[in-house]
């Protein structure tokens, strides 16, 4: 996760009321990370959501999209104060949202990177744990030292 997150780029305690709103929260934040246009990374955000949903399962989202201007895959953390329904597979509100964003040539770093973070999102006491945080540093260090606990 290193590769894929800073401090800066995790959202602790972000309050929308909508799934339309979470995303634009989220493109604002990587807009200013990536030096995109957050309307490029809505746009994209909203293309992925059109094609099916992205939360997937858990009070868990992972929304996603490629844009040509970047230079590596980023990723965007955020705790939602309240969970919002997400059109989630299993209809469940979703509270952690994982945002990745990748550069268009980027097919098998897109894909290893949203199977990393599945596989993170998918460990309970994980998700636990990131709920219990309220700030940014707490939960970066959960998303890292976790994988760095895991690392072979």
């Amino acid at each position: 996760m290193l590769d894929l997150i800073t401090p800066h780029a995790i959202l602790p305690s972000l309050k929308a009321g909508s799934k339309k709103q979470a995303l634009q929260d989220m493109a604002r934040k990587a807009a200013e990370l990536t030096g995109q246009h957050e309307r490029a990374i809505f746009d994209v955000l909203l293309e992925r959501e059109r094609l099916g949903t992205t939360g997937v399962g858990h009070g868990i989202a992972i929304p996603h999209g490629k844009l040509s201007n970047l230079d590596r895959v980023h990723g965007v953390f955020a705790r939602l104060e309240r969970p919002i329904d997400f059109d989630a597979i299993d209809e469940q509100p979703v509270d952690l949202i994982f945002l990745l964003l990748a550069p268009d040539h980027a097919g098998a770093d897109h894909l290893k990177a949203l199977a990393r973070v599945s596989r993170l999102l998918r460990d309970q006491s994980m998700c636990e744990k990131l709920r219990g945080s309220d700030s940014a540093d707490a939960i970066y260090a959960l998303l890292t030292q976790h994988e760095a606990s895991h690392a072979v």
